[in-house]
């Protein structure tokens, strides 16, 4: 069984450019690496209803904090077997967004931290309830807000399909959504956390995670 890794921040914080580059530098070292990523628009129901909330279809599901919070994390949930089986296949898996990303903007939209309600109801329906395993790393790739928002905006324009929906357009949701991150890295919520920024050394982080599979 391979070592999970994920890989949490802010849309448009670089999670993609960020696994794209360890898994190609772990595969380079000898190491079998395998990514997955979430929420898995396209081949997800539970994940294409939410994106269509979010550009204003389906009525006030988009409201609903806890709605949302349940399509995401049954989108997890159903990735369950394709995700055993990365892991049996390969070394490390590491994932662009897991629970704690339900947990991070689901606080920030009640306008809770990550002592609130919400982010306890989360862990337990994804971890206890859901079954889905806690990563043994989760690296917070933490950039300035306005850094992020604007690589989100431009990747909108160059691809149509990534246009910015209601979440991503919500500078204040992102801003509080990024302190909610931070707690939790703080706490270790679920398991140990790395904070990764932008001006970090890659190899250090490589490093750290060929030590987590080494044991």
């Amino acid at each position: 069984m391979g070592v999970l890794i994920a890989v949490e921040g802010l849309d448009g914080a670089g999670k993609r450019t960020l696994i794209e580059g360890l898994t190609a530098e772990l595969s380079a070292r000898g190491l079998r690496a395998g990514a997955l990523a979430f929420p898995r628009y396209g081949r997800s129901v539970h994940a294409d209803l939410a994106a269509e909330a979010l550009r204003g279809a389906h009525g006030d599901l988009a409201a609903s904090i806890n709605a949302m919070a349940v399509m995401f994390a049954l989108d997890r949930a159903e990735a369950s077997a394709e995700l055993s089986n990365l892991l049996d296949a390969n070394d490390i898996v590491i994932l662009d967004r897991w629970v704690a990303s339900n947990a991070a903007y689901s606080a920030a939209r009640a306008r809770q931290g990550a002592d609130g309600e919400i982010v306890s109801w989360v862990g337990d329906l994804e971890y206890a309830r859901l079954g889905l395993r806690p990563p043994d790393l989760t690296v917070l790739l933490d950039v300035p807000t306005e850094v992020a928002a604007e690589r989100a905006r431009r990747r909108g324009e160059l691809d149509r399909s990534r246009a910015l929906d209601a979440y991503e357009r919500d500078g204040g949701l992102q801003q509080r959504t990024g302190e909610v991150y931070r707690e939790l890295a703080d706490r270790d919520w679920f398991g140990r956390w790395q904070t990764y920024r932008s001006d970090d050394d890659r190899p250090t982080l490589l490093t750290f995670c060929t030590e987590i599979i080494a044991g």
